[in-house]
């Protein structure tokens, strides 16, 4: 169950910090009123979510091959990147394959309202041998390699699926480091509450954002 205070700072901040669209919401509609509740239940079930992703992934969590967090984007299964994909390459490695597996089925299964994005993430280190032209081309075409396979192997409608590269402009620690340059390679997979978008209403007093896409 998540902590009260938090989901509902959680709710809130989805609905501002996702930039795209604007949102009206107005003090009192009912409608609108409904939107949050339905963000909110949303985020329970989430959370349940990640209670039985913990329970299938236990030995990878504990071998600190995944993490699963909840954030202000959702939740959030970060998998490490070398665990995926050799240096320089977007093709899945055979190792990488159960654990995916393991994920999908719980998309498939338990998680079928909710889309899905996928980002993939380097470290800063300058791409020199492997052909790509830099960082975002290559965290890109992992995070497509994953979506590829979790659409065409494994059956999870593509409508649901998103992919996007950040290359080396998101890092989580430090590149000065091998341990830091290790942990900022990765992919992380984005399960995300669906926010619908309110009718406009220019006398409403509060704006609020939605996200540019459902990560369809």
């Amino acid at each position: 169950m998540i902590n009260k205070y938090f989901k509902a700072v959680l709710v809130l901040f989805i609905a501002i910090s996702l930039a795209g669209c604007t949102f009206i919401f107005q003090v009192g509609k009912r409608s609108d009123a409904q939107k949050i509740r339905e963000l909110s239940d949303q985020l329970e079930e989430l959370a349940r979510s990640k209670g039985m992703l913990e329970q299938k992934l236990s030995q990878e969590i504990d071998d600190k091959q995944i993490k699963l967090q909840m954030m202000e984007k959702g939740l959030v299964i970060t998998v490490v990147g070398d665990l995926i994909f050799d240096s320089g390459k977007a093709k899945i490695r055979g190792e990488a394959f159960p654990l995916l597996t393991k994920v999908s089925d719980i998309l498939k299964d338990n998680m079928r309202q909710f889309n899905v994005g996928i980002e993939g993430h380097t470290d800063n280190v300058p791409i020199k041998q492997s052909g790509w032209k830099s960082n975002w081309e290559l965290s890109t075409a992992r995070a497509l390699s994953v979506l590829h396979y979790l659409a065409n192997e494994q059956g999870i409608s593509p409508e649901r699926l998103s992919a996007i590269g950040y290359g080396e402009y998101r890092p989580v620690a430090s590149n000065d480091t091998k341990d830091g340059r290790l942990q900022n390679r990765r992919v992380e997979i984005v399960i995300l509450p669906n926010v619908t978008k309110v009718k406009s209403d220019s006398a409403a007093p509060y704006q609020l954002s939605e996200p540019q896409e459902n990560l369809k």
